[in-house]
């Protein structure tokens, strides 16, 4: 299983960003893939995912009018694209997936790739 995610960076408010999470191995047959995030200080949250076959997404409320998770199943790639990002968008993000569909009704992803860094300057 590998999935690794790419994309980060140093942007101003207001900017935009797509992170890529590219899979292989078991992880390209697997259920989904979600995006999660961790800010200094703070616990690691759900941002949003999406399933292979039917691309069902999920999005954390916060966050769903800015970010959009998208798949590629020929590039065994699920992207995140974030708009109008804000400082406190500031975080290592993370990709990982749910195995199976007992994983995702469970929101127990099975598999963690490294993450990315992305920072936003005010």
């Amino acid at each position: 299983v590998q999935l690794q995610a790419f994309g980060g960076g140093l942007v101003q408010a207001g900017d935009s960003l797509r992170l890529s999470c590219v899979t292989s191995g078991r992880a390209s047959s697997s259920y989904g893939v979600g995006w999660f995030r961790q800010a200094p200080g703070k616990e690691r949250e759900f941002v949003a995912r999406i399933s292979w076959n039917i691309g069902r997404t999920d999005y954390a409320d916060s966050l769903r009018d800015r970010f959009t998770i998208s798949r590629d199943n020929a590039k065994n790639t699920v992207y995140l694209q974030m708009n109008s990002l804000k400082p406190e968008d500031t975080a290592v993000y993370y990709c990982a997936v749910y195995s199976q569909s007992g994983a995702w009704v469970r929101s127990e992803p099975t598999y963690w790739g490294q993450g990315t860094l992305v920072t936003v300057s005010s």
